[in-house]
């Protein structure tokens, strides 16, 4: 593992599989997250991309791109922690953001993407056991927060699996590639999102606890939960694994708007 705790993807096929579903994911703009070595900007670049971003916090990295990659693709890079980067100085158009991600921040950088008033499209590699909390419908193991906030603003794709012999060094766990489309309508305005993400977020903040008890303590009127509850036909003793995404949308609007 190196400094960053990178596991550099080396399996051609998967590398493969990553280019064709980005490059039929068409876009106006391309970013690539953590570039590392350059597995996927290369063929990027070989399959006809040019003038895009890659955005890499190591500095040993960058240096290595700069090296390496052509300077007659005019690929930019940026030596900066993604989470800090502000995704609105991007240029305002539909952009298409790939990544092999890095474990420890999938979830963090996804959720970042997924927010981005530029986003259109994404294809990124996750941990196996959080690729299928993503794509986890209600009642099924998993389903969360999450699977929420990633069902709601995108419709989400398996391309291919990754074993741990596919990354130099191999990590302990297999991985998933998903790809992201943009939905046509937003159920959530992007300017009330906290609103709908705090409601959520603390409905799982207590386990086993029934939505009603898990808003009560977060500080939400009583008897405006128990009415909200009954006009939206959720049985007031549902827990928010039970909860589909859409059904939150519906409860949030009623309970907090």
């Amino acid at each position: 593992m190196q400094k960053y705790g990178q596991h550099f993807l080396i399996n051609e096929n998967v590398i493969n599989q990553i280019i064709d579903a980005a490059l039929l994911l068409k876009s106006e703009n391309l970013v690539e997250i953590g570039p590392g070595k350059g597995a996927l900007t290369t063929r990027l670049i070989d399959r006809g991309c040019k003038n895009f971003t890659v955005v890499e916090i190591d500095p040993e990295m960058e240096a290595y791109l700069q090296k390496t990659l052509p300077k007659t693709a005019g690929v930019s890079i940026l030596r900066q922690n993604f989470l800090q980067a502000d995704l609105e100085k991007l240029a305002p158009r539909p952009t298409l953001f790939v990544s092999n991600l890095p474990y420890i921040d999938a979830a963090d950088i996804l959720d970042k993407v997924l927010g981005c008033p530029h986003f259109q499209a994404a294809v990124f590699m996750f941990q196996k056991e959080q690729a299928q909390r993503i794509r986890a419908r209600a009642g099924e193991e998993g389903y969360g927060p999450l699977s929420v906030f990633s069902q709601l603003r995108s419709q989400i794709s398996p391309i291919c699996k990754a074993g741990r012999g596919c990354f130099n060094p191999p990590p302990k766990v297999e991985s998933v590639v998903l790809a992201f489309m943009r939905p046509g309508t937003r159920l959530v305005p992007a300017e009330k999102w906290p609103s709908f993400k705090k409601l959520v977020s603390v409905a799982f903040l207590h386990k086993r606890k029934t939505l009603f008890n898990s808003w009560s303590l977060a500080g939400y009127d009583k008897q405006k939960i128990t009415d909200v509850l009954a006009a939206c036909k959720v049985k007031p003793t549902a827990r928010p694994e039970e909860i589909p995404p859409a059904k939150y949308v519906e409860l949030w609007q009623k309970l907090c708007c």
